[in-house]
């Protein structure tokens, strides 16, 4: 599997809330690898953005967890302007299929 953060999010204590994306991709980038560095930066700035976690299998699969404070957070990085325009370019051009799970963490361990 590869990453394309290479590195497990700090997140602060639970509780908070775990934004699940699962993906397949379709063939050929079509600008994916850039828009999505790019609403990598934009929701980092988003209040209650807590951190980012992501990996994709040679296969097309993959996973993208955002960790969010709220879910009045996460409703508000949904509504983003720009972000609506990445979602719009998924649905027709990225993915061949894709689904969104919202969770509640309320506990963690780590080594």
């Amino acid at each position: 599997m590869s990453h394309s953060n290479s590195s497990i999010a700090k997140i602060p204590e639970p509780p908070y809330y775990a934004v699940i994306f699962t993906s397949e991709r379709t063939d050929g980038d079509n600008g994916y690898g850039a828009m999505a560095d790019h609403m990598v930066e934009l929701a980092a700035g988003q209040p209650g953005f807590l951190g980012v976690e992501s990996a994709r299998e040679s296969s097309g699969v993959g996973i993208t967890i955002s960790y969010w404070e709220s879910l009045e957070a996460i409703k508000n990085w949904k509504e983003n302007p720009l972000h609506l325009v990445a979602q719009r370019k998924g649905q027709t051009d990225w993915y061949a299929e894709y689904g969104v799970r919202i969770s509640r963490v309320e506990r963690q361990y780590f080594l």
